[in-house]
């Protein structure tokens, strides 16, 4: 990490407790005490329900990239902001839960997706085991497999297995 990268952390971790702060003075000034309070249960409890619901749709997006075999980066983005949201909406604050708010709508997470994609650059995605190799002369599939000798040992009666009883 950079310095530049250190102190732009530096600088989140004390503007969001501060503006956390302000908000609750402002709106408790405005609704009161016990209705902030209220507020903030609230929203800890719809928020964890949309967690769910989203984070299970993002769930099945995920297993149907691989089953597709396509790039799961799109849905693994989406699940991990679904649960960076989950965790914005747990922590008591509106500005915290206005963020993990807007994470929850599929455009947000779309643009912030896209502009994370322009940032970072993936060499290389395989998947391995789903199907089976195909061979180069365009022949079909090649199933790899075991195999083990059955033929009876000489003297033995065909189709005795040993097994069961005569």
């Amino acid at each position: 990490m950079s310095n530049e990268d250190i102190m732009w952390l530096f600088g989140l971790f004390v503007a969001v407790p501060l503006i956390e702060i302000a908000l609750f003075i402002q709106v408790g000034g405005l609704i009161g005490l016990w209705p902030t309070l209220a507020v903030v249960v609230i929203t800890a409890i719809l928020g964890t329900w949309l967690v769910r619901a989203q984070g299970a749709q993002a769930l099945q997006e995920l297993k149907q990239s691989f089953n597709d075999l396509r790039d799961p980066s799109e849905p693994l983005a989406h699940g991990a902001m679904i649960l960076f949201s989950g965790a914005l909406l747990l922590t008591p604050g509106f500005f915290t839960d206005a963020v993990g708010f807007a994470l929850l709508i599929p455009p947000v997470r779309k643009t912030v997706f896209n502009f994370l994609r322009q940032r970072i650059h993936v060499q290389s995605f395989e998947v391995h085991g789903s199907r089976p190799p195909h061979r180069r002369d365009g022949r079909g599939p090649v199933i790899e497999g075991d195999y083990a000798d059955i033929t009876p040992p000489e003297g033995g009666k065909p189709g005795n297995s040993g097994w069961t009883r005569h």
